[in-house]
Formats: structure tokens, sequence, C-alpha cells
């Protein structure tokens, strides 16, 4: 069982759940269906393309899966009351599309939307907001043997899903994400073959990265016009994991512009201005192709997202290729672009990735002017190797470190005028951490593998405490 402390009971939430007016930082915590739910044979769920990756020999860490995980899809009231233990604003969750649309197109499993009911309903009674994201990188085996993101057709699919799943929860959930790091999706998937479905494809990587955000567009439409059919309102974005990007000394700067194409542009550019701009094209020629990008797909993008989401770690740090460093495993993703390094400095979390919160402000501030759109960060934590146990507890204070520094990072941006409205730790839950399996822990409650019971570490008990003295009102 967890040991969450008693919620403090909230006034009712105000529905469909959208997004937030912006007059004071919302907080909340965010888990993926594949990295929490397991049940992956249940109730009607299809095949995914990590459902397939991970029976691959080789492709993950410790060769574990995401056959049960944390069994959330058994064990979702444990944790919303984890979530209202926190005394959160927030919690994102993302729909398993498989466990939806089992071959990906056509038959619907009800089943599945009867699963996201009973979620949607267990946070709502505990004055939590639920928020949705559509895709977060489960796609349905089916369509990956068509071709997958490659293909315009998955765009098209998607879109039809995210109507399905709009249709059941849209009269509680407003919010929606689109896409969860949509760069991810392609270019560790498609270009650097260490994320499923596992395919090196060089340069056609950024025919996935097209036919993501294009999707991004065919669902938002689709989901804007089922609100408005239903007199309801609703918010729709996409969540990037765009970064600072930092030229290690100047002679890399070229070779960083050609990164920046990939990371940051590749999204940016359609979505706000309806093109890619020259340096995109260069690295990325592929997206010139009329055969592609149709007459009229552009403009369809741009002004899709009603709003942005950041999911921010580290910045990346471009160099010229050098001797005697080890290769990055994102060194692949990056198609089109001339050799470079990417160099990581001290300090470091478990995963190896540099920390430095002042990225994070940085990326809000210019993510919120290259926009105009209201900024939510949507995931933002650190792994850590969580050794000290003390009384049965995690004592993990570099992570609360890594939490409170990028936090007060976050307020820095908002006070300097950038439209910030939420800010959202990453993770609740010790889960399936993708290519690294089970090996590290970004989770603030920690979840024993043998049992599945959830234990709060050091930082849940602080971020709860650092609720608290958020939203207490002064004493008179």
């Amino acid at each position: 069982m967890s040991t969450a402390p008693d919620a403090t009971p909230r006034p009712p939430i105000a529905l469909p759940v959208r997004l937030p007016d912006g007059s004071r930082l919302e907080l909340g915590t965010a888990t993926a269906s594949y990295q929490v739910e397991g049940a992956i044979h249940e109730d009607g769920r299809g095949p995914s393309i990590w459902d397939t990756f991970t029976a691959r020999e080789g492709t993950i860490r410790d060769g574990s899966d995401g056959a049960v995980a944390c069994d959330s899809y058994h064990r979702y009231t444990e944790d919303a009351d984890l979530v209202a233990g926190l005394g959160l604003d927030w919690y994102r969750f993302s729909v398993a599309w498989p466990r939806i649309v089992p071959e990906g197109r056509g038959r619907v499993e009800q089943r599945g939307l009867d699963y996201y009911d009973r979620l949607v309903d267990a946070l709502l009674e505990r004055g939590v907001k639920p928020t949705g994201t559509l895709y977060h990188w489960d796609l349905p085996q089916p369509l990956e043997d068509e071709g997958g993101w490659l293909e315009r057709s998955t765009a098209e699919a998607f879109a039809d899903y995210a109507e399905v799943v709009a249709a059941r929860l849209g009269d509680r959930v407003g919010l929606w994400a689109t896409h969860n790091e949509p760069w991810c999706a392609a270019y560790l998937g498609y270009a650097a073959g260490v994320h499923a479905p596992g395919r090196r494809e060089g340069g056609r990587a950024h025919r996935a990265a097209f036919h993501l955000v294009l999707g991004h567009a065919l669902a938002a439409e689709r989901l804007r016009a089922q609100a408005g059919a239903a007199g309801r309102g609703i918010d729709v974005g996409i969540v990037l994991n765009n970064a600072p990007i930092w030229p290690a000394r100047p002679e890399a700067e070229d070779v960083a512009d050609g990164v920046d194409a990939i990371r940051n542009r590749v999204w940016l550019g359609p979505l706000v201005d309806g093109a890619y701009d020259e340096g995109m094209l260069r690295v990325a020629p592929e997206l010139a192709d009329p055969d592609l990008v149709r007459e009229g797909d552009l403009a369809r993008i741009q002004g899709s997202a009603d709003w942005v989401g950041l999911n921010y770690y580290t910045p990346v740090r471009p160099d010229l290729p050098g001797e005697g460093r080890s290769d990055h495993p994102e060194g692949g993703a990056y198609p089109g672009v001339a050799p470079f390094e990417l160099v990581v400095r001290q300090p470091i979390t478990d995963i190896g990735w540099e920390i430095d919160a002042t990225g994070l402000d940085e990326l809000i501030r210019t993510t919120a002017e290259r926009t105009g759109l209201p900024v939510l960060v949507m995931e933002n934590g650190a792994a850590c190797a969580d050794t000290q146990v003390v009384d049965g507890t995690v004592q993990d204070t570099d992570r609360i470190d890594y939490l409170r520094d990028h936090l007060a990072a976050a307020e820095r941006a908002r006070a300097a005028g950038a439209d910030l409205r939420a800010y959202v730790v990453w993770t609740l839950l010790d889960n399936f951490e993708w290519a690294e399996g089970y090996t590290k822990t970004f989770g603030i409650v920690h979840i024993d593998p043998a049992t599945q019971a959830r234990t709060p570490k050091a930082s849940y008990h602080w971020l709860a405490e650092a609720v608290r003295e958020r939203t207490t009102p002064p004493a008179s």
C-alpha cells in the first residue's frame, strides 16, 4: 500500500479542466502509459512498438520491459491518492493508443476507454485536475508494420484516435497535449535507433518529424470541432523537449545551428511561421519535397497550438569532433548535421545529464518570445542513484536540490515576464525508463519491484511542503 499523507479536501473543479489562467504558477506531476500501466495483455490492448522493441535482445539496458511496470492499470487509485497527498493542482497522464484502438485504426476497445474514465474520475474525486497526453510513444504495432511515422497515413490515423479519446473524456478533460517529445519519437526512434521502433533511417527520419507535427495539427482540428459541437471549450497544445543549444566553443557555432534546427526549429518553424527556414532545409532537404509536405500542410500546422509545453532536463553543448571522447547515445539523432560531439559538463545526474537550471530559465523565456503562446513546463526532474535509505525512506537530497533550483528558475522566467502557466515534476513513480529499463529512477515515490508497494521519498515530502508553503495565506 502507498503511504501518502491525508489530502485536504478541496473545492469542486470546474469542468472541463482547461488551461490555467496564469494568475499563479500551477504545479503538477506526470507519468506515461507504457512506463507505469503494465497490463499489456489485458482488456483487449493491442501490441505497441515498445512491446516489440523490448522483446529484441540488447535494446534495453537490463533486458526488461513494461509488461508490469508500476501496475498502475490496477493501482491507479493509489497513484491518485499520492498525487492528492502532495496537494498538487494537476496530474498529467498519457493515453495508450493500442489500449483504445488496438489495430491503430478502426475498431475501438471500450474497455480501454473505461480505464481512463475511471482514472479521470478518481483524480477529480480527490480534487486533482487531470490533463491528458494522446501520444507518449506507444504506437500500435500494426501501424508500424505499415511504415509507422514515416507514412502520412499514421498521422491521419492519429487524428481518428484522438477524436475517439476526446469524445469519451472531453466533458472532464479540456486540456490536451497531442504529442510528448516528438523529437524522441522521430529521431531516437527512426534515426539513432535507440528507442522504438529501433530504425536507423538517416534523413528519412525527417519524414517522421513532419508526420508527427502534421498529426498534431490534424488531431487539434478534430478536437476543436468536437468540443465546439458539444458547446464546451478546449485547449490543445504540443509538448516539446526543445533545449538551449550552447556551442562548446565559437568554432562549433555552425554545427550548433544544425543541431538547433533538428532539435528545436523543426517544430517551431511549422507551428509558428508555417515554414521551414533555410538553415533547416540545408540539413533536412527532405522537408522541401512537395510529395511529403503537400500544398496547404504548413498553413494547416501554423497556429494549431493553443499553448506549448516544454520538457527540460539538460542543455545541449555541441562541439567539433575530437579525440578521446566516448560516443553520446544521442549523437546519431541529428541526420544531415556535420560531424559533431555532445559535451557534458559536471555536475551530472545518475543518467549522465548535465545539471544547469539556467537552461530552463532561458528556454522558457525564448520559447514564450518565439511563439507568443502560454508556456507550460510539462516535465522536469532528475534521475538519482537513490542509495541512501533511512528508516525505509529514500533520502534523495540531490533530487530535492535539483527540483528546488529548477522551480526557482521557472519562477525567475515568470517574474521576467514569460507567460509561464505551470510546472510539472517528472515523475510521480519510479518506472520503466525506456532504453534504460529499471536501472534509472526519476520518481519521487519508490516502487518495490517485487510487490509494487509505493513509498514516498524525501523529495515527495519536500514537494508536499513546498506546495503547502505556496498555498497557505500569510498570517494577518
